[in-house]
């Protein structure tokens, strides 16, 4: 696969994890589609080690190891076939500068700090890639990273309405539900805030409307696959519902720790995010007015990929 001169990478250095994808363009009626070949996720939770304002030395030294992994499996690529993409973890870190120095060091290849209206478009070309298109329909796109969360309202293959908020699962993991614990009062005030903050952003969006949901982010994947896994939803629906993410909530309140949680389909590494991530989820259905969200294929990387493609 190395230097394969078909093959394109993008590298995403997420808040929670860095996941690498590549893929290759194959032909699909008149345009082209995005074939999956190989994807890596390293568990570096960056967003972990934010020290008043900078990451400690152990986050830096963990981004810098699984860097180091992904470089190994990139060498011989062209610099015009690789795009790394950093999100906000690195937006926000007061030593981003001497993180990255490093960090392109160790992957190969420059890495971008892409502003959160860039990621959220990114987000949604990558959305959309894996759609039908149709162009009528408007579809709402929300994508709950570990330190930010981009709500997308757009149209076929174009983003009529982006916006980023710097509100996230591991960030709002660490804050309310410090080691886990999940009290009543935490559950309240992460919801309330981020109530807040969506409040302030999604007017817009609720004037011009929309007939489909979608959830384009590691959490949404895993909330559904929760929901469904252990019957939390309506009528055994699949993907996310209301219903399902309060009786979900209920199930963390009467255990009170993430450690004692008995949930089939949940990975391990998912459980420090799950409490954070269920409550902006709650707070996104409740805001937008959401009754059913389907999840989707992860669109930032595809939407890196896409635009990596389209150049070419």
């Amino acid at each position: 696969m190395k230097g394969d001169a078909s093959l394109f990478a993008a590298i995403d250095l997420g808040s929670n994890a860095f996941r690498m994808m590549i893929g290759q363009s194959v032909r699909r009626n008149q345009g082209f589609m995005i074939q999956e070949v190989k994807t890596l996720r390293e568990p570096v939770r960056l967003a972990e080690g934010f020290q008043g304002g900078a990451l400690d030395e152990l986050a830096l030294d963990r981004g810098w190891q699984a860097l180091a992994r992904f470089g190994k499996k990139l060498r011989g690529f062209e610099a015009g076939r690789v795009r790394a993409v950093a999100t906000s973890a690195v937006r926000e870190a007061d030593n981003a500068q001497l993180f990255l120095a490093s960090a392109e060091r160790h992957l190969g290849f420059r890495i971008d700090v892409i502003s959160g209206h860039e990621e959220a478009q990114l987000v949604y070309a990558g959305v959309a890639q894996t759609m039908m298109p149709s162009t009528e329909s408007m579809r709402l796109v929300v994508d709950i990273g570990g330190g930010s969360t981009e709500l997308i309202l757009g149209q076929g293959d174009q983003p009529l309405l982006t916006e980023s908020i710097a509100i996230g699962s591991g960030t709002f993991g660490a804050r309310y539900f410090q080691g886990g614990c999940i009290s009543a009062k935490a559950l309240l005030e992460a919801e309330r805030v981020a109530t807040l903050q969506f409040e302030k952003v999604t007017r817009r969006y609720r004037a011009l409307g929309w007939q489909q949901t979608i959830g384009s982010s590691g959490t949404a994947r895993m909330l559904a696959k929760v929901l469904k896994a252990n019957g939390l939803n309506d009528d055994g629906q699949s993907g996310i519902t209301y219903g399902g993410l309060l009786r979900l909530s209920l199930r963390l309140l009467e255990v009170g720790h993430v450690k004692q949680l008995k949930l089939a389909g949940l990975p391990p590494h998912r459980l420090n995010i799950l409490p954070g991530g269920l409550v902006l989820m709650l707070a996104a259905f409740k805001v937008l007015g959401i009754s059913h969200m389907s999840p989707s294929e992860p669109g930032l990387r595809l939407g890196v990929l896409h635009g990596l493609m389209s150049k070419h």
